[in-house]
C-alpha cells in the first residue's frame, strides 16, 4: 500500500514528540507538509512548511491536529470541505457546539476521521476489552491521577490549565468504561475542574461505573487504573509502557484507503464530548 501522504497542522510540544515522529516513520503514512501558527516551529518538524492552510491541503491526503480543542473544531471543518481524511485528538472540540459542528462536516462531507485516543490502540487494550465482554460485567470503576498540570511541564497548557482534567484526560477514561460496559447514558458530576472531578457512569448495559479525575496532585502517585467486574469475573487494565502510536499511523492509513469506518471516528468523538459538557454543567464553577 502507499504511503498516505498526511499534513499536520500544530507544532507544539505534543507534535514535534508524537505526532510528526508518527507520522514521519512509515511505512504507513509519510510526514507530507506542516502548518502551524508559528513557521519556525513548524520548521523543526522535518517537512515542507506552508504558509497558508490551503496550500497545505492541496499537498496531502489527509491531515493530522496537534492544536488546542477549539482551534481543532475550526480547522479540521475546513479541511473536512476540502477533502481531507483526518486524523484528530481528543476532545474534539473545546465545547459540544464546535463538536457537533464538526461532527456534521465530517458526515456531510463522507471524509474518513479517526481519533487519537491512545489506549485503545494497545494490545493490553484490547485484550481487556475482549475479557470484559466475556464476564457479563455489571460495573466499574477508574482512576486517572497525576500532577500534570502543577509540575509545569509540556501538558500545562493554557487551555488544560482552564478546563482541567475532566476535558483532557477524560476522554480516555470515560472511552474505556463505555466501550467495556456499554454506552454511557446518564453522568452525575462533582467536585472542581481544576482539584478533583468525581463522576457515577450510567451505562445502557444497566451497568454503572465511577471515576476519579485530578491532573492537581503531587507526590508518589499510582499509575491509571481502570477495572470492570461482572457476574462471571473481573477485568482490569493492566500499567503499560508500550508505545501505540505506530499502531495508530497503519489503522488510519488503512482508515483513509477504506474511505472511513474507524470505530474511533468523528461521531465516537461527538459522543464523548456529550458526556463530558454534562459533567461540566454540574461541577463548581472554576
Amino acid at each position: 500500500m502507499e504511503p498516505v501522504a498526511v499534513g499536520l497542522i500544530g507544532a507544539g510540544p505534543w507534535a514535534e514528540m508524537a505526532h510528526a515522529p508518527m507520522l514521519a516513520k512509515g511505512p504507513h503514512t509519510r510526514l507530507a507538509g506542516v502548518w502551524a501558527r508559528r513557521p519556525e516551529a513548524a520548521a523543526r518538524l522535518g517537512a515542507p512548511v506552508h504558509e497558508r492552510i490551503e496550500e497545505l491541503f492541496d499537498a496531502v491526503e489527509a491531515v493530522a491536529f496537534c492544536v488546542p480543542p477549539a482551534v481543532q473544531a475550526e480547522l479540521a471543518v475546513q479541511a473536512a470541505k476540502a477533502g481531507k481524511a483526518l486524523l484528530l485528538e481528543k476532545p474534539l472540540a473545546a465545547d459540544l457546539d464546535g463538536a457537533r459542528r464538526l461532527a456534521d462536516a465530517v458526515a456531510d462531507t463522507g471524509v474518513a476521521s479517526q481519533m487519537l485516543l491512545t489506549l485503545r490502540y494497545a494490545p493490553q487494550t484490547k485484550d481487556f476489552l475482549a475479557r470484559c465482554a466475556q464476564i457479563e460485567a455489571f460495573g466499574g470503576h477508574a482512576a486517572n491521577i497525576s500532577g500534570a498540570l502543577t509540575s509545569g511541564g509540556p501538558f500545562a497548557t493554557p487551555w488544560r490549565l482552564e478546563r482541567g482534567a475532566l476535558l483532557d484526560v477524560g476522554p480516555h477514561v470515560i472511552d474505556l468504561l463505555d466501550a467495556a460496559l456499554g454506552r454511557v447514558v446518564g453522568v452525575r458530576a462533582h467536585g472542581h475542574p481544576l482539584r478533583w472531578v468525581g463522576l457515577l457512569l450510567e451505562h445502557e448495559s444497566g451497568a454503572v461505573s465511577e471515576v476519579s479525575l485530578s491532573m492537581a496532585a503531587a507526590g508518589d502517585l499510582p499509575p491509571q487504573r481502570v477495572e470492570v467486574y461482572g457476574r462471571l469475573g473481573s477485568a482490569r487494565l493492566p500499567h503499560f509502557d508500550d508505545d501505540p502510536l505506530s499502531v495508530v499511523a497503519e489503522e488510519f492509513a488503512m482508515t483513509v484507503r477504506r474511505g472511513g469506518g474507524h470505530p474511533l471516528d468523528a461521531a465516537r468523538g461527538l459522543h464523548l464530548q456529550e458526556v463530558i459538557a454534562e459533567a461540566e454543567a454540574q461541577l463548581s464553577t472554576p
